[in-house]
């Protein structure tokens, strides 16, 4: 069963073929919402905004690990991130949509691990690539069959929010290597890979980072929601052709 979580833009899936809805309880605490369930296709899918359905919920305040557990618990087998994103890369403009293959991760104060001491000996977990690469391929070719031009590959920034970065953090992110920032990257990735489960983010890039492009002087908020509502019907097209069984 596919678990996707929306993001900034993508608090509900028009596409998805609702059966019921459930509050699923974690030993974590509360999951962001109820999980939507139903089908896209001939495909199980089970749905979740990671802001609430309100998009109330800031990103340093987004229960994680309440969320990934509660989609393993409903059966949940592979993970789709959907999350909207700053350029930094020059080709990474707004509009554009990326399949990240790695992350650096710059939060703070988050719980961000199941390892919480005291239940037996601590596990590690290989993190070297942090996306499933079968599941990235798998949104690529998805894309690819609808002749959605998307870009393979970028190093995703994951600062803490809720504040946007600074065009000198953006400077500093761009040494390190990062191609795009986001505040939900992490440790969403990290967990749903202690879980066992594959995943793999679809960005959309919203907006350039602060002092790129038309962002140079400042943030410009009210073109945003634009490009988010055209990107994300893109967006959807790829999750229905994600969904096609062979």
């Amino acid at each position: 069963m596919l678990g996707i979580i929306g993001g900034s833009g993508l608090t509900q899936l028009a596409n998805l073929d609702v059966s019921h809805r459930e509050v699923v309880r974690t030993p974590y605490g509360e999951p962001s919402g109820p999980l939507t369930f139903g089908h896209i296709g001939r495909h199980d899918v089970v749905f979740l905004a990671r802001h609430g359905y309100g998009h109330t919920i800031p990103p340093h305040l987004v229960n994680y690990r309440a969320n990934a557990f509660a989609l393993q618990s409903a059966g949940v087998t592979e993970i789709v991130s959907v999350a909207s994103v700053g350029g930094i890369r020059s080709d990474l403009g707004p509009g554009v949509l990326v399949v990240p293959s790695q992350i650096i991760d710059y939060t703070w104060g988050r719980e961000m691990t199941f390892q919480s001491g005291g239940d037996g000996p601590v596990v590690h977990v290989d993190f070297t690539d942090p996306y499933d690469e079968g599941v990235r391929r798998r949104l690529l070719d998805a894309a690819c069959k609808l002749g959605e031009c998307v870009k393979d590959g970028a190093v995703y920034a994951a600062t803490q929010g809720p504040r946007l970065e600074t065009a000198g953090e953006i400077n500093r992110l761009e040494r390190d290597g990062a191609d795009i920032v986001g505040m939900t990257g992490m440790p969403e990735a990290a967990l749903a890979r202690e879980l066992g489960l594959p995943y793999a983010a679809l960005c959309v890039v919203a907006n350039w980072a602060a002092g790129r492009g038309d962002s140079a002087h400042g943030i410009r908020f009210e073109s945003l929601e634009a490009v988010l509502h055209v990107a994300m019907g893109h967006v959807r097209q790829i999750i229905d052709q994600f969904c096609v069984k062979p």
